[in-house]
């Protein structure tokens, strides 16, 4: 649930987007050292002419013995989508942007405003708008808000979309508005455990209500003499 804070504010530190940059930037390298498991499931609401239906797939991120980094898909993809379809854009949101780390690199690709306080599961949190300045062909970017912890200055919550949408004379690609959470992992890093969009899109052919969850678990940190292993993801009812 998410309040406002009643009493006296706390401001900002005048450079509270580059703070938050150096702690996502930190959270990306440690991030890069756990395995963890990823489940996406997409559905798409019936609708006039439309019977509806799912996607749904699960990965593990894992490494190999000499410490490469892969993906390994468990189990069976299943789908049966009737009008979406699932695009090259999609499966890139899905590993850079519902995960959205605001890290240093990306500083110049985004403008940044402080748009006041908000307390979300018990912790006190600054919010900071975050825009593209310029999107450049291919690029695919975060537009939303981010919610701050105040005590460690990192991001515990975004809200926004993957942008931009594509659109041109024959085809319409579309993108929903999502939240993705954090919680504590080790009780060191914020790392994302659970990502969901319920939206709908406007297609030239007709509204499509699509909903979206991405749940991000099992997190391990990885080292070299370390085995990990995951149970068997659960079959498709």
């Amino acid at each position: 649930m998410l309040t406002v804070p009643a009493g006296a504010s706390s401001d900002p530190p005048p450079d509270l987007a580059r703070r938050v940059a150096r702690k996502e930037s930190q959270s990306r390298k440690a991030r890069d050292h756990y395995t963890y498991r990823q489940a996406v499931l997409v559905e798409e609401f019936p609708g006039p002419g439309s019977r509806g239906g799912h996607y749904r797939e699960v990965r593990d991120i894992i490494f190999s013995p000499e410490g490469q980094r892969s993906e390994k898909v468990i189990g069976r993809v299943t789908s049966n989508l009737n009008r979406l379809r699932l695009t090259e854009e999609d499966f890139r949101d899905i590993r850079e942007v519902q995960p959205f780390l605001f890290v240093e690199e990306h500083l110049w690709a985004y403008t940044t405003r402080f748009r006041g306080e908000a307390s979300i599961d018990g912790e006190d949190c600054w919010l900071l708008e975050v825009r593209p300045r310029q999107i450049f062909d291919g690029q695919r970017l975060f537009d939303g808000m981010l919610w701050i912890s105040k005590r460690d200055e990192a991001v515990v919550r975004s809200e926004g979309k993957a942008v931009p949408d594509i659109i041109n004379s024959k085809t319409e690609n579309l993108f929903p508005r999502f939240t993705t959470i954090r919680r504590r992992i080790d009780n060191e890093h914020w790392f994302p455990v659970y990502t969901y969009a319920d939206d709908t899109l406007p297609f030239r052919s007709g509204p499509i209500r699509m909903r979206m969850k991405i749940e991000y678990s099992s997190y391990k940190r990885f080292e070299a003499n370390s085995t990990i292993e995951f149970k068997q993801a659960e079959p498709d009812p």
